[in-house]
């Protein structure tokens, strides 16, 4: 009698985990439908009514923002940089220009003369340092709001709001076998890298952050990131920008 009691609890306890594994794989499967889902087509959708949002209603932000740039320092407004989109397309990125006119010059001759800023460089392609950047500019990237006009490459399908970070041709090898999942999805405007500490963040981490989210992103996760990235603009304050 012990033993069959024995073997009936067990035998009960295995069914009512098998039923328990079902229903966290369906759940799983649920979830992960609804996350294809945003990710197919609801995530286009919020950009384009995202970023023609902010572009109307901060169009006066827009404004003034081109005006100090003209004052402050000779040379065009907006900045285009190369890089790679979805399936390695390139496309031109937009920003408030934050540095002389003649920066790609400087900086060449500043990386053959100077080993240390070479090695920083070509380390996380930034510097710290960097005497290129105008006044206002300097402004402009810790504050984050030189990205403004990338909202009309987000507009357009080039980026998204939220998604990994928009890279330059140069980086594509730092990413490894990382860079065909990467790429699979629009870069973003804004992402988990720049919440969490931006270029004071080893590139190794950058590179798993970026993975994790074209692994896992979900519009919750966008959510959240918005959120702290607009926390991030109030407070620049030691966000890993310069």
């Amino acid at each position: 009698m012990i033993t069959k009691s024995r073997y009936g609890k067990a035998r009960a306890n295995r069914t009512q985990l098998r039923a328990t594994e079902r229903v966290i794989a369906a759940t799983a499967k649920h979830v992960r439908r609804r996350a294809d889902a945003y990710s197919s087509g609801g995530k286009r959708l919020f950009d384009i009514l995202f970023s023609l949002s902010v572009l109307i209603l901060f169009s006066p932000i827009y404004l003034i923002i081109a005006l100090l740039i003209y004052i402050n320092s000779p040379g065009p407004i907006l900045y285009v940089q190369r890089r790679v989109g979805r399936n390695g397309r390139l496309f031109g990125c937009y920003k408030f220009r934050t540095m002389v006119v003649n920066a790609d010059r400087i900086l060449t001759d500043m990386l053959n003369t100077c080993p240390i800023s070479r090695a920083e460089y070509e380390n996380s392609f930034k510097l710290k340092d960097d005497p290129r950047i105008t006044p206002i500019g300097r402004w402009l990237r810790v504050t984050s709001l030189d990205e403004f006009p990338q909202f009309w490459n987000v507009l357009v399908g080039d980026m998204s709001v939220v998604g990994p970070r928009p890279l330059v041709k140069e980086e594509l090898p730092k990413y490894g076998d990382a860079i065909d999942r990467v790429l699979t999805i629009r870069p973003g405007l804004t992402g988990l890298w720049q919440v969490s500490g931006r270029n004071d963040i080893p590139y190794p981490r950058r590179v798993q952050i970026d993975m994790h989210y074209a692994k896992h992103h979900c519009f919750w996760m966008d959510l959240y990131i918005i959120v702290k990235t607009i926390g991030v603009v109030i407070f620049p304050k030691g966000n890993g920008a310069y």
